[in-house]
């Protein structure tokens, strides 16, 4: 049986730890494992030596004509996210998805599979901090920057670097089943599934008061006070504005409602407990304002995807 060939395009600017990271999943020799062999292929989209965004330059013997042959396309990354890719790399990726070839965009590669019309209706994710940028640039994809990675038929996309290792790994488990996703996992010291999705790695910081000096404290002032009752009325009498006034001030300051606002900093705190400390679940909901275990599991669940033990075993390694 012929092996299946996996074309990963390479480009000026490239992360080497993002070109790494198929190479590493499918290029290795683990046949002692019982994986199979897979005929991959580093492909330069451009005219080189390519450089790295690491200051080394790198060469490879394939061009985009690979694509032609490959059953498997792999754009990693991409250099800017506000850089249209080169025509004749996006002319290629459309002939490969006619073909009826697995496309696949890691992290900003969605962008790159975004311009040459492959995501068009289809869902799709990407790293969460360029998401703003992909759904204002590409309308028509139904982006979802909750998950980890998204398959539709034979066009996955990932979030952010390791969320490639997820993706790659589930290609794997796909094509050659449990085991064999499972003995690579174990020699990467990765779990084969991560439980959750990548809003649980967003960070939900302080907006930068525009305006309003009283509004500032304010929320200076709820940050040191999560643990106790706090709502829309307790924080407006401390600004000493109207309930109103306080409404429209702060959705102008934070972009959020008060309620979500203060959900978002009791879940913050929360995760920041579970990283860095023992204390019980229990501790940790009182602390951070949820009153009990049952209503931080239930609130965490609904915004990560899984339960602060799991998020805990995740960051800790316990």
């Amino acid at each position: 049986m012929q092996n299946r060939i996996i074309a990963v395009v390479a480009f000026h600017g490239i992360s080497p730890f993002h070109l790494s990271i198929p190479s590493l999943i499918f290029g290795e020799d683990r046949t002692a494992g019982g994986v199979p062999r897979f005929d991959v292929r580093v492909c330069a989209a451009e005219r080189g030596p390519l450089s790295t965004s690491a200051g080394m330059s790198l060469t490879t013997r394939f061009g985009l004509e690979q694509l032609k042959r490959a059953d498997t396309v792999i754009v990693p990354s991409w250099r800017d996210p506000g850089e249209t890719p080169p025509a004749p790399l996006l002319n290629a990726l459309r002939q490969a998805e006619q073909r009826g070839a697995c496309l696949v965009g890691l992290c900003l590669g969605a962008f790159v599979l975004a311009a040459a019309g492959v995501l068009d209706g289809r869902p799709a994710t990407t790293h969460w901090l360029a998401a703003e940028a992909f759904a204002r640039r590409y309308p028509g994809v139904r982006l979802n920057p909750d998950v980890l990675y998204v398959e539709d038929g034979n066009v996955l996309t990932s979030a952010g670097a390791a969320a490639g290792i997820d993706c790659c790994l589930h290609l794997l488990r796909t094509w050659c089943g449990a085991k064999v996703a499972g003995y690579v996992a174990r020699r990467l010291v990765v779990p084969l599934h991560r439980q959750g999705g990548q809003a649980q790695y967003i960070e939900h910081p302080l907006p930068a008061p525009a305006e309003g000096a009283r509004l500032s404290g304010v929320l200076d002032w709820a940050q040191r006070n999560l643990d106790k009752p706090l709502g829309l009325d307790r924080l407006a009498e401390r600004a000493r504005m109207s309930r109103r006034t306080f409404t429209r001030q702060f959705r102008k300051v934070t972009g959020t409602t008060a309620g979500q606002w203060l959900l978002n900093q009791r879940l913050a705190l929360a995760q920041q407990l579970l990283e860095t400390t023992g204390r019980p679940i229990e501790v940790i909901a009182e602390r951070a304002g949820f009153g009990s275990a049952v209503s931080l599991r239930q609130h965490f669940r609904v915004a990560f995807g899984i339960s602060p033990s799991t998020y805990r075993r995740g960051f800790r390694g316990h």
